[in-house]
């Protein structure tokens, strides 16, 4: 059973906006790596999971993905490292699944945009190793070529 296009949006929305807040995400590892899975979409494609909550992580950590431990991840390392190394590799972001694995699945670039757009909104500025800052960082990834 899917779950409607609504309910996944408003996921997707509070990762944003709470990722924004905190300054962090969080993903599921384990001493052989990080949690992985396939698209829903297309068996071909790689989606790496991540939650705004250490608790959302966590109740993905079974099945699968049983001995997995939540860890988060600074936002400045999740956008510049995670969702541009994504991004030259064709992974997806898995966004707040759920213990069903059932939630958005989006491009790790576009991720990284709304986050950097809340980032605005709310007046935060992160310091990042390769970018000038938020509006910098935005700059570039609307300078990149349409197939990352």
């Amino acid at each position: 059973m899917l779950q409607d296009t609504a309910t996944i949006e408003a996921k997707y929305n509070l990762f944003i906006e709470r990722a924004a807040a905190a300054k962090s995400v969080w993903g599921l590892k384990s001493k052989t790596g990080w949690a992985n899975s396939h698209s829903g979409e297309d068996e071909e494609v790689s989606v790496i999971p991540f939650w705004s909550d250490r608790a959302l992580a966590k109740a993905c950590a079974r099945d699968d993905w049983k001995g997995y431990l939540p860890v988060e991840i600074l936002i400045a390392e999740f956008l510049e490292s995670w969702c541009v190394e994504m991004a030259e590799n064709d992974v997806l972001a898995g966004i707040n699944w759920d213990a069903k694995m059932f939630g958005k699945e989006s491009p790790a670039l576009n991720v990284a945009l709304d986050i950097l757009n809340q980032l605005n909104a709310n007046n935060t500025a992160i310091v990042f190793k390769n970018y000038s800052g938020v509006d910098g960082f935005i700059a570039n990834i609307n300078e990149l070529p349409d197939e990352l």
